[in-house]
């Protein structure tokens, strides 16, 4: 561990991976900052923080499995001629969750009014539920960063630190979009399409029919500069009505 710290390689290797680390995982900010936003700030705040903490751990845990089984993409089974691997398995699983949540949350916006008192913020067992939905779609978004890790770097000390500081950073971000989502509630609908499309792109993803992320992430962009302002020109107007 000492040489590595005194190694120049083993320092690039470890900013180039964990900027990689954070790219690949914007789209678990979003999840998660749309998860917290349903809950009360302080159990928003402790969501966080114990999912988090538990997708770190799956994370580093997987880590070492793939390292040591390293074949992760090993045919499973066979449909119609195509071969389906275990990362093709949870890729797919994990977009038809995305795609389901989204759903079933839009719908909520749309035709269900529910009183504050009975939305997540005060039920122990919502926390308990969003926790457990980081933790679980965070190791979904953990398999291309985590094989991105293997195959970029052969340290794994310097895999561990890599994740360690990029779980951070998502973990900052998750904060601050939270709130953000909080003020302006019409940006939870955008960000709730961004799963569905995030969802649809890992679906083909286990299909192996890849979506460029720079499309994913230049739509999200785009609608995302559009809202921004839309957010602006509602401000004007209430400042020009006061």
């Amino acid at each position: 561990m000492s040489a590595l710290l005194t190694d120049p390689n083993a320092w690039a290797a470890l900013l180039t991976l964990t900027a990689l680390e954070i790219v690949l995982g914007i789209d678990n900010v979003v999840f998660v900052s749309l998860l917290a936003a349903n809950l009360a700030a302080k159990s928003g705040r402790t969501a966080r923080q114990i999912g988090f903490a538990l997708a770190f751990v799956f994370r580093v845990a997987l880590l070492f499995a793939l390292v040591s089984l390293g074949h992760l993409r090993y045919p499973l089974f066979v449909v119609f001629g195509d071969e389906f691997s275990w990362r093709d398995v949870v890729l797919i699983a994990g977009g038809l969750f995305l795609i389901a949540k989204a759903t079933f949350e839009i719908h909520r916006e749309i035709d269900v009014r529910e009183d504050s008192e009975r939305r997540l913020s005060g039920n122990n067992n919502g926390i308990v539920l969003v926790i457990l939905q980081i933790a679980l779609i965070d190791l979904v978004f953990s398999i291309d960063s985590i094989v991105t890790a293997i195959g970029m770097v052969q340290d794994i000390e310097v895999m561990i630190a890599a994740v360690l500081i990029s779980m951070a950073v998502m973990y900052g971000a998750s904060g601050s979009v939270a709130e953000f989502i909080v003020r302006h509630p019409t940006t939870k609908m955008l960000a709730l399409s961004f799963l569905i499309l995030i969802g649809v792109a890992l679906i083909a993803d286990g299909f192996d029919v890849h979506i460029p992320r720079g499309y994913v992430y230049f739509a999200m962009g785009f609608a995302a500069l559009v809202e921004a302002f839309n957010i602006l020109a509602r401000q004007r107007r209430a400042r020009r009505s006061r």
